[in-house]
């Protein structure tokens, strides 16, 4: 039998006022209830919270609640027997519900306790039910909607309005469509049965980077996305129904993340982790152990010999050509090129050096280079033409640059301090940026930053970024020193 959501449901409409918008290190200062069933508020319940922390000036003016207003108000310990007991049973509604439900489970968890419930977002609902508009907040809903106006950023206020859109909806909608928006919001995806059956509801659906954790805590993989809870999702929907995404899933027991400002930053800090934390299932990033380039310098007698290099001077990287993970791939990238452009294998380094021509001249695959026929010029241009396309990208501005993403939430953004196609470090204001020096910041020139932000900086693409110039930041001499990759 079909579940009747808005006849057989008890939804428990709910708003907390904060102090901050961090539910790791703010806590709740007021929460507002209204219980409505089948078309019928059934009880109510609001309590103002002594938070334990001092209420910031900013915080009092926006919600009205002041430190003098909390000093004798109850902690959360002491009512989260009674707020655990009022929403079992019930479908935790809240408008922007991460928020709300967050802070909720963050107090549980001081306590030692675990808070689940099945959550419904009014943010969602209208986005569900009116997708022809683009804005969802609150205020933007009580104007379109021509709802009534209410206390806003106090706990009742907040829920009052969200209900009179609630109800507002269901009767410009009706309950078919409305029925249906509900159960398709309040569907729970599969997840491993290690996890919390609300894990996916407390990720963020921005970008940044998620890890996955194991047994012990040992760090199974790290990933990256534009949306990070729809990505994770995706590990257990059968995106991933690989043998290697089923001893993910078996192995799991516990996610975390870090959000970024946009997907550049995600990308780099994906790298950074994969490289540092050495996850168990990441192979594809892994840091190169060897990373070699070709370097091409005249010998005696003018001709361009190649020799490989361990070791990547960023300063100079206009003298390298091409970027290998192993002496192996180098020394197949030279036997390509030599075969391809009937260069000598002696000069290229793929024979010993000895008296006479190399082998690759007795075939006819080399015009003499290795035996003085060839002249010098004609030899060192063809040579050039070869390996123009593996020519590294040399960094094009004096100094280091600023890299700058910002939130669509108006947050605080990403900058990312970027020198020589190296991530040396991210800050997330002006002052923080001009107060940086990068004298002692330990970098290393890493093969797959550099594609990356090649790509990301000198592409032909749109830019969702804004770039700034610091010839003045730090010590960059610093970053300068060969770095082994």
């Amino acid at each position: 039998m079909t579940t009747s959501y808005l006849e057989q449901t008890t939804f428990a409409f709910l708003d907390i006022e904060t102090t901050g918008g961090n539910s790791s290190h703010d806590r709740i200062t007021e929460i507002g209830i209204r219980f409505w069933r089948a078309g019928e508020v059934v009880d109510e319940w609001q309590t103002l919270l002594n938070p334990g922390m001092r209420i910031s000036p900013f915080i009092e003016q926006l919600t009205g609640i002041s430190n003098a207003m909390v000093a004798e108000a109850p902690p959360f310990e002491a009512i989260a027997d009674t707020l655990e007991e009022k929403l079992r049973d019930t479908v935790f509604v809240a408008h922007n519900a991460r928020f709300d439900y967050g802070f909720i489970k963050s107090e549980y968890r001081r306590l030692g306790r675990l808070f689940s419930a099945r959550v419904l977002c009014t943010v969602k609902l209208s986005r569900r039910l009116y997708p022809e508009f683009r804005r969802h907040n609150m205020d933007t809903l009580i104007e379109r909607h021509g709802l009534a106006q209410v206390q806003r950023h106090r706990a009742m206020g907040d829920v009052s309005a969200m209900m009179e859109f609630f109800t507002h909806a269901r009767a410009e909608k009706g309950d078919d469509q409305m029925e249906a928006a509900i159960g398709t919001l309040l569907q729970r995806p599969s997840i491993p049965s290690h996890l919390p059956p609300d894990t996916l509801s407390d990720l963020p659906r921005g970008p940044g980077v998620y890890r996955f954790y194991g047994e012990n805590d040992v760090l199974l993989y790290v990933g990256k996305s534009t949306n990070i809870s729809q990505r994770v999702a995706s590990h257990f929907s059968g995106d991933h129904n690989t043998s290697k995404g089923v001893r993910i899933s078996e192995s799991l027991r516990r996610i975390d993340y870090t959000e970024t400002a946009g997907e550049l930053g995600a990308l780099l800090l994906e790298l950074r982790q994969i490289k540092t934390l050495n996850p168990l299932f990441n192979r594809r990033s892994r840091a190169a152990k060897n990373l070699v380039s070709i370097e091409l310098t005249p010998n005696e007698s003018g001709y361009l010999q190649a020799r490989l290099v361990r070791e990547i001077e960023p300063h100079r990287l206009a003298s390298y050509f091409g970027l290998f993970r192993s002496k192996r791939d180098a020394e197949r990238a030279l036997t390509g090129i030599a075969a391809k452009n009937e260069l000598c294998n002696q000069l290229l380094g793929l024979e010993p050096e000895r008296d006479g021509p190399c082998f690759q001249r007795a075939l006819g695959r080399c015009k003499g280079a290795c035996e003085g026929i060839e002249d010098v010029t004609r030899y060192n241009l063809r040579v050039q033409i070869a390996f123009h396309q593996l020519r590294l990208q040399t960094w094009p501005w004096k100094g280091p640059v600023a890299i700058v993403e910002h939130r669509s939430d108006g947050a605080q953004p990403d900058i990312l301090v970027i020198y020589n196609w190296i991530h040396v470090t991210t800050v997330h204001d002006e002052q923080e940026l001009y107060d940086l020096s990068l004298s002692g910041q330990s970098v290393t020139f890493d093969l797959d930053s550099y594609k990356l932000l090649v790509k990301a900086l000198m592409g032909s693409g749109p830019k969702n970024h804004s770039l700034i110039e610091l010839p003045a930041v730090g010590t960059p001499d610093v970053l300068m020193t060969t770095t082994r990759g």
